[in-house]
């Protein structure tokens, strides 16, 4: 048995120990009360399980999706509820054919170029000045993660950026430029994940318990009205950020402008299967913003994961694209979606059996005495400080966002006006390589050091600290949830 092994199957141990000892241990009513919120016998059992899975998730000692599955198991065997139930709110959820959705087309932008395309157009207007270039890949990556998945656009850039920083000859861990370019690799996507529902995991988690535990029915517009904002303010902010902590020790590549222009001019002409794409991408954002309108002319209500489950099948009629299913079945991430659907089955049980609303008070009930404003900035901070510990943005929103509606509940608030903060917050992971797979992609690249992304990343926090709360905030007062 390997050393690796043995330490996994310690934190194995660790994790059913911690679990039976919060099942058994005996509390007292005192304890058992916490403001509005009562921890019953059933709530205590999910209580368990969540720790169970939150000391297996942060210790990685079983994949993340095998840890959601395994806690499912355990629910219905402790008869939190039955199998059946536990296993419908979560696998049953339409959240999940929004994300199948959201990754396919995702994997046919990828796929057919188109991805590279607009990243290679872009690089080509920015010009040879190396902090517009950073500014560049900060734009690319930010748009593309509004509709494409953060992992997939990351990946994206990481081999441009590599190719203009070996062909500079720029040193790895040494160059300036080389860290500068490359953290914007991951700050680009981290941001524009915010903007919309399709950008990050957590956004159609959060949407999915806010409909289903508060009744919210946040649109695809709604959310945007909160994050696109954000992202327009975090944008320049990161790239002045990233230019005065790493500044570039060269102010222009080797090649002209012209010389990347002519680059750009001479690409092969866009292919059927890229012009196809964009215009299914672009059917998909037109469906996602008059979803609302559409659904009052045909008396039905279009959720948001409809219009992108509909524009996904597009691409597999007959004699639509030569791209076949097993190419781009290597692309969907199943381990995700299996995380999504039992993070979802964990976080509806532990709101039913009201172990959400005793956890919110006993950690954060205290915040209901405070200003909104204060508010808000409260749950951006203490959601950001919880990336630290969690790995990833799926399990983020499955433990945070029950905990803060039934804390909106129990202190008589508006759920949005508390879940909305933890959601929009619960992608982006500034400070830790290990907090996010977006993360690792430019990483492993080897031009920044893991103290080069802490030390900017802990500047960057606190300014999107305040700027997260301030739009959230403001907008929230102006259309009446504050």
């Amino acid at each position: 048995m390997t050393f690796e092994t043995r330490k996994k199957t310690l934190y194995l141990g660790l994790a059913f120990t911690v679990m039976i000892a919060m099942m058994i241990l005996p509390l007292p009513d005192s304890v058992r009360n916490a403001g509005k919120g009562f921890l019953t016998s059933e709530g205590q059992v999910a209580m368990g399980i969540l720790l169970f899975s939150l000391v297996l998730w942060m210790t990685e000692a079983l994949p993340f999706h095998i840890t959601g599955m395994l806690s499912v198991i355990l629910l219905a065997l402790f008869d939190v509820d039955t199998f059946k139930n536990i296993v419908s709110v979560g696998f049953g959820n339409h959240i999940i054919t929004f994300f199948i959705g959201v990754l396919i087309l995702s994997a046919f932008i990828t796929k057919s170029g188109l991805g590279k395309r607009i990243s290679v157009y872009l690089l080509s207007r920015t010009g040879n000045h190396t902090s517009l270039i950073i500014l560049g890949f900060m734009l690319v990556g930010a748009m593309l993660s509004m509709w494409i998945t953060n992992m997939a656009v990351a990946a994206m850039l990481l081999p441009l950026g590599v190719s203009i920083l070996e062909e500079e000859g720029a040193l790895r861990l040494k160059s300036n430029f080389g860290k500068a370019l490359m953290i914007a690799c991951v700050w680009g996507p981290l941001i524009g994940g915010i903007g919309t529902p399709a950008g990050a995991g957590p956004n159609p988690i959060a949407i999915g318990f806010l409909k289903e535990m508060a009744g919210i029915d946040l649109s695809f517009t709604q959310w945007m009205m909160y994050g696109v904002p954000a992202v327009i303010l975090l944008l320049p902010i990161g790239w002045g950020l990233l230019l005065i902590m790493f500044k570039p020790e060269m102010k222009h590549l080797k090649k002209t402008k012209e010389e990347l222009r002519h680059e750009f001019d001479h690409y092969p002409p866009m292919s059927r299967e890229e012009k196809l794409t964009m215009i299914i991408f672009l059917l998909t954002v037109f469906l996602w913003l008059s979803s609302g309108l559409i659904g009052k002319i045909l008396g039905i209500s279009i959720p948001v994961s409809m219009p992108v489950l509909l524009t996904a099948t597009l691409f597999f009629f007959p004699g639509v694209t030569g791209l076949k299913w097993k190419e781009i079945e290597e692309d969907i991430s199943w381990s995700g979606i299996i995380l999504v659907v039992t993070g979802i089955s964990i976080g509806m049980m532990l709101y039913k059996t009201g172990a959400a609303g005793w956890l919110s008070f006993v950690l954060l009930g205290g915040i209901g005495t405070l200003s909104p404003l204060l508010r808000v900035g409260s749950i951006v901070l203490i959601v950001m400080i919880l990336k630290i510990a969690l790995s990833s943005n799926s399990v983020t929103a499955t433990i945070v966002i029950p905990i803060m509606i039934a804390l909106a509940d129990n202190l008589g608030l508006d759920a949005l006006s508390i879940a909305l903060p933890a959601s929009i917050t619960a992608s982006l992971a500034f400070i830790l390589v290990t907090s996010s797979p977006t993360n690792v992609i430019p990483y492993s690249a080897g031009f920044f050091s893991i103290r080069d992304f802490a030390r900017s990343g802990i500047i960057m926090t606190i300014f999107t600290t305040v700027i997260v709360s301030l739009v959230i905030y403001f907008i929230g007062k102006a259309s009446g949830l504050y």
